[in-house]
């Protein structure tokens, strides 16, 4: 289930690969992402909850924050709860994966985009990548300039639209927004090119296995189930799921799967964790917001840090109140 966790760690790619690609519009196709209307504005305010997973991470008496975000979200989740609101409150700077709204980083992740090279897949294989598309309304040739691996992650990430999961909700995207409509500083932990590089096969033969598995998975119904699952563990705030993410992934059957997410999370931990320390070390108040998997096991971020001399208490949330009959 490899595909899944490639979704789950992309941010800023999944939002230009899926905001680049117009899917077509008609009964069976899913609901695009809409502009909120004042009283969906005004009701996501009144309702906001409490929602994914906040630390806070203290050094040199001065304390920062810690947060695991989703990158394909609702659009009833993009709205910070008590406890979310005041840790950003309490912050000068938001630290990213990638900042999602900075034109510099958005040409450049462009550009890394058109810059790669990749060969024709089997055209069997081809066939079932254009149908996986048709099937999300999304023509074959506005996929058809992307590497394989982009177009099938594209794919995955517009599979839980159905279900109101749209990378345009992303909370990385949301707390961009919010950074800079407040005229806090924003800044990227990573590079476009970085986040690029890891989603890419290290042949084309790892390619064609890479593709041919995801499409088993989207074919046979594996994919959205996982995806829903993520969403849900992400959205009730529940750490012991999300702890023990590798028990019901289905992503760590095989030594390539088990490599795939050590490429995707414990290689990129250390560089994520140095970049955090060095803000905080330099004196901001920094509210770092990262992939909620970036968080768990011995070389997650929590783990990296407190090794690094921090002090790490996860923030439990209020449980909502009851919805009167």
């Amino acid at each position: 289930m490899t595909r899944l966790l490639r979704v789950a760690l992309t941010s800023l790619l999944a939002l230009l690969l899926v905001g680049g690609v117009r899917a077509q519009a008609g009964p069976e196709c899913p609901p695009t992402a809409q502009l909120p209307t004042p009283e969906q504005l005004q009701a996501g305010l009144r309702q906001a909850r409490d929602r994914g997973f906040l630390w806070r991470i203290s050094k040199g008496g001065r304390s920062s924050w810690l947060y695991g975000t989703l990158h394909v979200a609702k659009f009833e989740w993009t709205f910070p709860g008590p406890a979310v609101n005041a840790a950003l409150r309490a912050s000068d700077t938001i630290a990213l994966e990638l900042d999602a709204l900075d034109p510099e980083v958005q040409r450049r992740m462009v550009q890394a985009l058109a810059a790669q090279t990749h060969a024709p897949l089997p055209p069997a294989l081809q066939q079932r990548l254009d149908r996986a598309a048709q099937a999300e309304c999304v023509p074959a040739q506005a996929l058809a300039a992307l590497a394989p691996e982009m177009q099938i992650a594209t794919l995955t990430t517009l599979l839980g639209r159905r279900d109101g999961l749209d990378a345009s909700y992303g909370i990385d995207v949301v707390l961009a927004g919010w950074g800079h409509a407040g005229k806090l500083k924003v800044v990227s932990l990573e590079s476009p090119e970085l986040q690029l590089k890891t989603l890419q096969s290290a042949s084309p033969a790892a390619t064609v296995e890479a593709v041919a598995s995801a499409l088993d998975e989207l074919e046979g119904g594996r994919t959205l189930p996982l995806l829903l699952r993520m969403a849900r563990v992400w959205a009730d705030g529940d750490w012991a799921a999300l702890a023990g993410y590798a028990g019901w992934c289905e992503c760590l059957k095989t030594a390539a799967d088990r490599a795939e997410m050590a490429r995707m999370l414990d290689d990129r931990n250390p560089a994520l964790a140095d970049a955090i320390a060095a803000l905080h070390a330099s004196g901001q108040r920094v509210f770092a917001a990262v992939g909620s998997l970036h968080m768990i096991g011995p070389t997650g971020l929590l783990a990296l840090l407190a090794q690094r001399g921090y002090r790490v208490e996860r923030i439990t949330y209020d449980k909502p109140a009851e919805t009167p009959p």
